[in-house]
């Protein structure tokens, strides 16, 4: 039986995390998904340090900041934090001097989410979802597991729920000739291999935003990103961390919007 004064007393902030989750049902759900990913994601940015990749370091512990900051692991956020600022900065002798410190924090995380779940070293906590397309789509654009099924798990009683890695994911989807069933798009900006605003750009070159309208969530908050994203016809910005109440406002606007430019084409 899962305790949750075992996550209190290892300084994880539950109640600040509830604020998103809501309740601890979907919390424990959640994490699930934060367990799949975390461990291939420590790899990566192992990898990017031991090979100078300070661009994708960068993204990689933004992206574990994020999840840090959603599930209250507030030590391992605010280290995930400096370790995005001082590698934007390109700051090898920092990365490399407080890389041990990060991930032991990471690695004790990890251990103590194992033993709040009762997941032995012989078990998997992976569940597979089917993707099916259907009449309402909606595709989520994020390189956070966490964020994707976050998601997933709000609406896919009433849509289909696409998920997409990185922005080349959702290109080839909205390629793949099922654009006409996506009703709206939740985008990531900041993501490796093909970032949020290579997609919008190819949404400006298609002219898609019409068709298939789209809102960013982001925690890449920058006023120069800010600005930026602004500059392409985008309904809505949806800062991180976000709760529920506001992911479904940011929905229903892409299917307002959806509908009547779809009534003012008829």
């Amino acid at each position: 039986m899962k305790d949750v004064n075992l996550l209190i007393s290892n300084g994880v902030n539950i109640e600040k995390s509830l604020e998103l989750f809501g309740d601890m049902e979907t919390y424990n759900d959640t994490l699930h998904d934060f367990l799949n990913e975390v461990e291939g994601k420590l790899a990566k940015i192992k990898s990017c340090k031991e090979i100078s990749d300070m661009a994708n370091y960068a993204i990689l512990v933004h992206s574990l900041k994020s999840d840090a900051k959603y599930f209250g692991f507030e030590k391992l956020a605010e280290l995930a934090y400096n370790h995005e600022m001082e590698s934007k900065a390109n700051n090898m002798y920092y990365v490399t001097d407080h890389f041990d410190e990060l991930m032991t924090e990471a690695n004790r995380i990890v251990a103590l989410v194992k033993q709040y779940l009762g997941i032995t070293s012989g078990s998997s906590s992976t569940v597979v979802k089917p993707l099916v397309i259907k009449d309402k789509t909606i595709l989520v654009v994020d390189d956070s597991n966490v964020v994707r099924n976050f998601v997933y798990k709000i609406f896919h009683d009433e849509y289909d729920v696409l998920i997409a890695n990185d922005g080349k994911e959702a290109l080839d989807i909205i390629r793949s000739n099922v654009d006409d069933k996506i009703v709206g798009v939740l985008l990531d900006l900041n993501m490796p291999n093909v970032d949020g605003f290579q997609v919008l750009d190819y949404f400006k070159q298609a002219n898609l935003f019409a068709r298939i309208p789209v809102a960013i969530i982001t925690g890449e908050g920058t006023q120069e990103n800010v600005q930026r994203a602004y500059q392409y016809p985008i309904v809505d910005m949806l800062q991180k961390p976000f709760n529920e109440v506001n992911v479904k406002n940011i929905v229903d606007k892409l299917i307002m919007i959806r509908n009547m430019n779809m009534s003012n084409n008829q």
